[in-house]
């Protein structure tokens, strides 16, 4: 058996171990319907089209400063702009679960995901989750149903702790989860700039899972990952690999 010399492994969630099954166009829209018609239950008229370009403006925000102040927050603000003072903190969960029991539905497992996390747990291999995403619950919600949270020794959420990828701080708070260095785990997820880039400023070995990847040619041009896989089943010999060049 292999003697691994690194056996932390973080990795990212949406893109990497799970990927949406069709368009989001569609599913965004009946998601935000479901969120309104919740909402009406409460005489709380809140016109879907109005609530998702609040959202839009929130993505581009985050883009810019990589702070996440969750699905939650832009809800309970754009309500108070309209005049819902003070509305009940379950009447905006069971909104936003109203949503994402929609959303949650196109979300599917990788095929090769399940046996993958599987064989890394037989060899020793200690698994974390660092996502970025809106809301802490709509994450771990996903994961349990994947059956996969007995795997994984956290899932950590930008919604969970305030920072997104690439932000160095979202990876300092996961690995404190180890108390280890950042030399100690790996980085391996699709997005060459929130996941590589951000994971390499602490000199975290990198793992770039290409085949769900979106990017820039650019940023191929100046992000170079410690390796390029198509999919997860390719990751234990190419820990093999990594764990040779470290002796």
């Amino acid at each position: 058996m292999t003697d691994f010399k690194i056996r932390h492994l973080l990795f990212d969630l949406g893109g990497t171990l799970m990927h949406s099954g069709e368009e989001w166009a569609q599913v965004f829209k009946a998601g935000d319907d479901a969120l309104s018609k919740k909402l009406a239950e409460y005489d709380i008229d809140l016109k879907s089209s109005v609530f998702r370009n609040r959202i839009h403006e929130y993505y581009a925000q985050r883009d810019k400063d990589f702070q996440e102040t969750t699905y939650h927050f832009v809800l309970q603000q754009l309500l108070t702009e309209l005049g819902h003072v003070d509305v009940d903190e379950s009447i905006l969960r069971s909104a936003l679960d109203a949503l994402f029991e929609v959303t949650q539905k196109n979300w599917v497992l990788e095929s090769d995901a399940l046996e993958m996390i599987q064989q890394l747990k037989s060899q020793n291999f200690h698994l974390g989750i660092l996502s970025n995403a809106g809301d802490d619950k709509d994450v771990q919600t996903l994961v349990e149903g994947f059956n996969i949270r007995s795997h994984f020794d956290f899932v950590l959420t930008s919604a969970a702790c305030f920072y997104r990828k690439p932000h160095p701080r979202a990876f300092e708070l996961a690995l404190a989860h180890w108390s280890i260095a950042p030399t100690e785990a790996i980085m391996i997820g699709d997005s060459l700039e929130a996941d590589i880039q951000g994971a390499q400023a602490l000199d975290m070995k990198t793992i770039w899972i290409t085949r769900r990847a979106q990017f820039r040619n650019e940023d191929m041009q100046r992000i170079k990952p410690d390796f390029s896989l198509r999919k997860l089943n390719e990751l234990l010999p190419t820990l093999e690999r990594i764990s040779i060049t470290r002796i």
